[in-house]
């Protein structure tokens, strides 16, 4: 047998129950699968490049998490049920002590979703990881971009800035003597799932997106795509109290609220009309869910979709935070 064979023999076939809407999975050339009538598939890949998005020495427990819940993510900005993912990883050398806990965290948390492993590639090379994952949504409840309207509110999970300080860390190791910079890095690799919010959103939300590129950025391919504009007051940014001690100032940690990108919480919109509604599922879920502003017409001339105020009052025109910007892979 081949080191391929034996590799996905040991590390990833037989290590999960089989869901009953999987008919083969692993062992064949393709997998089979029988998704329920009346649900649509949500189907999204992302891949994790050493490198590009950990580095060499990083935990690879948490590059596993990292890089699956980056995935799960974009299910729940659709309001998808995880179902099945199948995985390519290239690897430079089989190595036992990396493999090990990588597995352990990958099928713990797809376990925790009832997301089944059901096929994929291994192969030799720079390491990087690939995610193809499929969710399933009622026909025709699908949350998307498209969907903003005047008047909605803009609301946000959890909280924000996290990822960017703990990213910061990892970039910069002399910052690891800021407060809570050891908090702030374990929050970088792990994102909370968005998954039982998100189905509750389905019916409610008019749109809706997964914060993976920075708050400005993401929102603004909602704006886009609904055709509408936004005012989001920075006053109203939910931060947590670790990111503003590791910044030493609100201003700052506003700052990276607006432009962390990797956060995997979710940024929606919601009429007014849905409003207690979305309070109600707060309570229930456990989850924080933060207004932050609200959809506004677009300018004639398109010059700017989104509008910063901070307590309700426009910012001055040399406020720093007014620079916050999306993070750009190819930038």
């Amino acid at each position: 047998m081949s080191g391929e064979f034996n590799l996905i023999e040991k590390y990833f076939a037989h290590k999960q129950a089989n869901r009953p809407d999987v008919d083969i999975s692993l062992g064949d050339d393709c997998a089979l699968i029988s998704p329920p009538e009346g649900y649509q598939i949500a189907i999204s890949t992302d891949t994790v490049v050493l490198g590009t998005h950990f580095l060499a020495d990083a935990d690879p427990a948490a590059v596993a998490y990292k890089a699956l819940m980056s995935n799960i993510s974009d299910l729940a900005a659709m309001g998808a049920t995880p179902a099945w993912f199948s995985m390519a990883l290239t690897l430079p050398e089989i190595n036992e002590s990396w493999l090990t806990p990588f597995c352990h965290a990958m099928f713990t948390l797809a376990d925790e979703h009832q997301l089944q492993l059901i096929g994929g590639d291994t192969t030799k090379g720079p390491l990087s990881i690939s995610f193809t994952i499929q969710g399933l949504v009622p026909t025709g409840k699908a949350l998307t971009r498209g969907g903003a309207n005047l008047g909605d509110a803009i609301y946000v999970t959890g909280n924000l800035g996290d990822s960017h300080a703990g990213l910061s860390v990892i970039l910069q190791p002399q910052r690891n003597t800021k407060p809570y910079a050891t908090e702030l890095v374990k929050r970088h690799f792990y994102a909370q799932s968005r998954i039982r919010v998100a189905e509750k959103l389905r019916g409610i939300a008019t749109s809706c997106i997964d914060i993976s590129d920075g708050l400005i950025a993401d929102l603004g391919h909602i704006l886009k795509r609904s055709k509408v504009a936004a005012q989001i007051d920075v006053a109203l940014l939910p931060l947590s109290k670790e990111v503003i001690a590791f910044y030493g100032e609100v201003q700052q940690a506003q700052h990276a609220a607006l432009q962390s990108g990797e956060e995997y919480e979710l940024c929606f919109t919601v009429p007014v009309a849905h409003q207690a509604q979305v309070e109600t599922l707060a309570q229930q879920s456990g989850c924080t869910l933060t207004c932050i502003g609200q959809i506004v017409e677009q300018s004639p001339d398109e010059s700017s979709r989104i509008t910063l105020l901070r307590a309700s009052h426009p910012l001055l025109a040399n406020d720093p935070i007014l620079l916050a910007q999306g993070f750009d892979h190819f930038n």
